[in-house]
C-alpha cells in the first residue's frame, strides 16, 4: 500500500471507513480558527496559592476596602467545567492585571505583600519567585490583553478528560490556565464541539494518555471543521442545548439527538456512524461527565 506520508508533518493511520469519514469532515467544514472567533487560555498567575481566593478572604480583603471589589472576580478551574456546564466551587480571583495602582487597594496590597518572595519576578539563577518578566510582584504573571471576554459568555472547557467537556459559562466567571475558551453567544456551536463526531476527529489529532485521557488543546480544538449551519439549524441545536440544560434527566436522550443533527451537517451514513460509536465506546470507561483536569 502507497503513502504519502513526510517527516515534516504529523500523520495518523486510519481504516477505510475512519479514512472516509475524516474526509467528509474536511471537505465539508472550515476550522475552527479560520471562523471569527478566538480561543483563548485562561489567566496563568504564576502563583495560584496568593491569588485565587475563598469566599470569606474576598468578604474580608472587601470589608476593608471596598474598592478591592472591583478587582477580585470568581474563577472556575478545570475540575469546575463538566459537560455542558459548570459547578463553580466559590472561587475567587484577585485579578491585579499589568498597570493597576495598588495603592488604590490597601487590603489586597497588604494581604500579597507576604506572599512577595513568591511572587516577584526572579533572576534567571535564582530558586525563588515567578519566571521572568515585565510584571510587577503583585501582578498577575501574563498579560492578559484579551480580560474583557471574561465579561462575555463563553464556551469553555478543562484540560485533560475522556471526552468533550465543553461547558458554556456566564457572563463575568473568569476562567483558570490551563483551560481554555471561547467567548461568544453561538450556543449551537458547544453541540457541535460536545457531539461524538466532534471527539472522533479532535481525538485523531493528538496523542492518548494514560486510561484514554485526551488533551483539548486549543491547538487541537481550533482544527475541528465546522460546517456553514443555517439558521434552522443553529436554533435547532441551541433549543436542544438550552432544554438539555434545563431537564438533566433528558440529558442522553437530547444528546443522541443532537448527535443525529450533527451527523447529518456532514452527510455521515450508518456505517459511518457505528465508527464513530464504536471510537465512543473504547474510551468510555467511567460515567459521562466525569473528568481529569489538570487544574
Amino acid at each position: 500500500m502507497s503513502t504519502n506520508f513526510s517527516a515534516t508533518n504529523s500523520w495518523i493511520v486510519l481504516d477505510d471507513v475512519e479514512s472516509r469519514i475524516k474526509q467528509k469532515i474536511e471537505e465539508i467544514g472550515v476550522p475552527l480558527k479560520e471562523w471569527n472567533v478566538q480561543i483563548n487560555y485562561g489567566i496563568k498567575t504564576g502563583f495560584n496559592e496568593a491569588f485565587i481566593i475563598s469566599s470569606a478572604k474576598r468578604d474580608e480583603l472587601i470589608e476593608k476596602c471596598p474598592e478591592a471589589d472591583g478587582i477580585i472576580r470568581p474563577i472556575l478551574s478545570g475540575k469546575d467545567i463538566k459537560r455542558y456546564q459548570f459547578n463553580w466551587d466559590e472561587k475567587w480571583i484577585i485579578f491585579t492585571r499589568k498597570g493597576i495602582d495598588i495603592d488604590q487597594y490597601p487590603s489586597i496590597k497588604d494581604y500579597l505583600l507576604p506572599y512577595y518572595e513568591n511572587l516577584r519576578p526572579r533572576n534567571n539563577n535564582e530558586l525563588t519567585g515567578r519566571k521572568p518578566g515585565p510584571y510587577k510582584w503583585f501582578e498577575i504573571q501574563d498579560n492578559v490583553a484579551y480580560y474583557k471576554d471574561f465579561e462575555k459568555q463563553k464556551i469553555a472547557w478543562g484540560n485533560l478528560a475522556l471526552n468533550g467537556q465543553f461547558a458554556i459559562v456566564d457572563t463575568g466567571y473568569y476562567i483558570n490556565a490551563p483551560s481554555a475558551f471561547i467567548a461568544t453567544d453561538d450556543v449551537y456551536l458547544i453541540a457541535i464541539l460536545n457531539s461524538k463526531l466532534a471527539d472522533f476527529y479532535i481525538q485523531q489529532l493528538g496523542v492518548k494518555r494514560n486510561g484514554g485521557y485526551f488533551e483539548y488543546k486549543p491547538m487541537f480544538v481550533e482544527q475541528l471543521p465546522i460546517p456553514l449551519i443555517s439558521k434552522d439549524i443553529q436554533q435547532q441545536l441551541k433549543s436542544k442545548v438550552e432544554k438539555l440544560l434545563k431537564n438533566p434527566a433528558l440529558r442522553s436522550a437530547l444528546e443522541r439527538e443532537i448527535d443525529e443533527i450533527v451527523f447529518s451537517l456532514y452527510n455521515i451514513t450508518i456505517e459511518e456512524k457505528h465508527a464513530i460509536y464504536k471510537a465512543a465506546v473504547t474510551i468510555k470507561s467511567i460515567s459521562a461527565g466525569e473528568s481529569l483536569n489538570m487544574l
